[in-house]
């Protein structure tokens, strides 16, 4: 059997001002995102529907509709089995999800970042890679010159909803946050515990840590001496250029 070996990115948002709402609820952004490499895996064969399955290792991979990969492969009118190895966390705000997607649909040959974002808001700039300037609702995309950077991440056990989180922006009176992410207030109100995490990575670094997009990651910049805040390990990442494929093939 023929396969297909994919890595999919993580994104990190590095900032996000959040520049109203539309008359259909969704908001717009101005934000600047990179890819780094936290990465997840994915094998993709010749299968006879929609299936997705997790491998022995790694996180948890939803199996239904609202999958991100059967949706776009859904869109793109192709079948396959699709094995994901997760090490991207879900709900961190590192599109995980829409990474997954972008890298099946660069695999189907479709390179359209902006009709990409018709399956999430984070699929597009996924698509493209590198560093970006995003706006709109993700769909306006920007390519910005290429910067090797490290950061340091710590990733609480926590899972943060983009969507509570945005409506909790709107209920504050849409605050501006104070270290390059507006969202970061409206966070810290859905998930109280947040800043808990935020100080420990801050005191460990001697950094003030910053959220990347809706939460819950923390991040400062540079590479810093792995520590631990309740088990949970910091992890150092590279930046990552734009990619223009990510594909390795394999015999089986």
């Amino acid at each position: 059997m023929n396969s297909e070996h994919l890595i999919c990115p993580a994104k990190l948002t590095l900032s996000l001002k959040v520049k109203g709402r539309r008359a259909d609820g969704y908001h717009l952004i101005d934000a600047e995102m990179v890819s780094i490499d936290l990465c997840d895996k994915i094998v993709i064969s010749d299968g006879s529907g929609l299936k997705v399955r997790s491998s022995d290792s790694g996180f948890e991979v939803p199996q239904n509709e609202d999958n991100l990969v059967n949706r776009a492969l859904d869109l793109l009118g192709r079948t396959a089995e699709v094995m994901i190895d997760k090490r991207i966390p879900s709900g961190a705000g590192l599109g995980g999800g829409s990474s997954n997607a972008a890298a099946v649909m660069r695999w189907a040959g479709f390179t359209d970042p902006v009709a990409a974002t018709s399956l999430g808001a984070d699929v597009g700039f996924c698509l493209l890679g590198g560093r970006a300037r995003v706006q709109g609702i993700g769909e306006i995309l920007q390519p910005l010159p290429y910067l090797e950077r490290e950061m340091t991440l710590l990733i609480p056990p926590l899972g943060v909803s983009t969507e509570d989180v945005y409506r909790a922006w709107d209920d504050l009176g849409s605050p501006l946050g104070d270290h390059g992410n507006d969202l970061e207030p409206a966070a810290l109100t859905v998930k109280p515990e947040l800043e808990e995490w935020r100080d420990a990575l801050s005191q460990a670094t001697g950094k003030r840590a910053r959220l990347a997009g809706s939460g819950g990651t923390w991040f400062v910049e540079g590479r810093h001496e792995e520590f631990r805040h309740r088990g949970v390990a910091s992890v150092n990442v590279k930046t990552l250029p734009q990619h223009s494929t990510n594909k390795k093939s394999a015999a089986e």
